[in-house]
């Protein structure tokens, strides 16, 4: 067991996205969790463990993921054994491989509390991330609770979920009246005038015990169907059982399936600046203080007459820009992507209409 980490506390990181939005670089059989988006020498993936190390054992954090990333996760964390790789046959959203691991967690503990962590996020005050992380897992280990990080809004984003706390609590541990999906540029800012309202980051922490009895409640049927397999949990039979259930899972995540329904939600507002990296102008925002800037990741620039642009090289390779603005510009391999900033959502739909025309796929 490691040193001082409370053999209680366990992890979970899903990383099985492809991450679409930051194509080129991120690809079907590469994604962006695998990749130092950052040119900090560790890919997201590999900064998500570290960050959650420090609180918790390497060897009770689990890494959920899709079944052709086995390899490319174990290569880029030899801290953990192949059985701490979570495998989904298919994709069917966050709620099914949640209850998944939970389930497994509580077999071999059954007085665990949990973490679940997106792989891709980035978090730069992380002695304010573990600080947040200990006081929630203090409130979940005693309390039948589901709790979930808040971030404090600093702008109308329009790109985020909210969720909505009480009001005038002097509280650390906040009970939560609602989720509400991404709104609108008006509704954001009310969001923000109200002062009960933060992002939704997606990280939760409950007790392995909170969390079964949410689905057994909630949703009957998967925790039914998963709770079959119980018997061959961690053992060389649970491989053959996920194959041939898991698919029969429904495909929601666990807003849907289980925070917009239960009534024992509670969220701690975070300390600590949070970015989601979900997109190349998010990724531009974390690198940039000012909006004028260039933000540039590995290569070698040459700039004149260029603002806000987001310059990613695969290598140290010389990039000169002149006179181009608060474009996307990506220089990898086979690709070179040249795109305005404000039409970033539009990339997923563009991969799809490059495949099409050319026959050839880039991902």
């Amino acid at each position: 067991m490691s040193k001082n980490l409370n053999k209680n506390y366990y992890a979970v990181i899903m990383a099985g996205g492809i991450g679409s939005r930051f194509w080129p670089v991120s690809t079907t059989s590469f994604p962006k969790q695998f990749h130092d988006m950052l040119g900090t020498g560790k890919s997201l993936l590999q900064q998500t463990f570290l960050r959650l190390n420090k609180l918790i054992p390497a060897e009770n954090i689990l890494v959920l993921t899709n079944e052709r990333y086995l390899e490319l996760t174990l290569s880029q964390l030899p801290e953990i054994s192949e059985k701490q790789v979570v495998l989904e046959p298919a994709m069917r959203n966050t709620a099914p491989c949640i209850l998944l691991s939970a389930l497994k967690i509580k077999k071999q503990n059954p007085d665990a509390v949990m973490l679940v962590a997106p792989s891709d996020h980035w978090i730069e005050d992380e002695d304010a991330f573990a600080k947040d992380v200990q006081t929630c897992f203090n409130a979940a280990q005693d309390n039948n609770i589901l709790m979930t990080l808040g971030i404090n809004p600093t702008f109308p984003n329009t790109g985020y979920g909210y969720i909505e706390a009480e009001k005038n609590s002097t509280s650390e541990i906040l009970k939560l009246k609602q989720f509400r999906e991404k709104p609108d540029y008006e509704t954001a800012k009310q969001f923000l005038s109200a002062g009960n309202f933060l992002w939704n980051a997606g990280i939760f922490i409950w007790s392995v015990a909170a969390i079964s009895e949410a689905f057994e409640k909630n949703e009957p049927v998967m925790h039914a169907l998963f709770s079959e397999g119980i018997p061959v949990y961690n053992t060389e039979k649970e491989k053959a059982f996920i194959s041939k259930n898991y698919t029969l899972a429904e495909n929601i995540s666990i807003d849907y399936a289980i925070m917009e329904k239960a009534n024992n939600v509670f969220t701690k507002k975070a300390t600590f600046d949070w970015n989601d990296l979900g997109t190349w102008g998010a990724l531009h925002e974390k690198m940039t203080t000012n909006e004028s800037e260039n933000a540039v990741v590995r290569a070698i620039p040459l700039l004149n007459d260029a603002n806000g642009n987001m310059i990613y090289s695969e290598t140290e390779k010389l990039v000169v820009v002149d006179g181009i603005n608060d474009y996307i510009i990506v220089d990898k391999k086979e690709t070179l992507l040249l795109f305005p900033k404000k039409k970033e959502q539009d990339i997923k739909k563009l991969l799809a209409e490059v495949e099409q025309k050319h026959g050839k796929k880039y991902t």
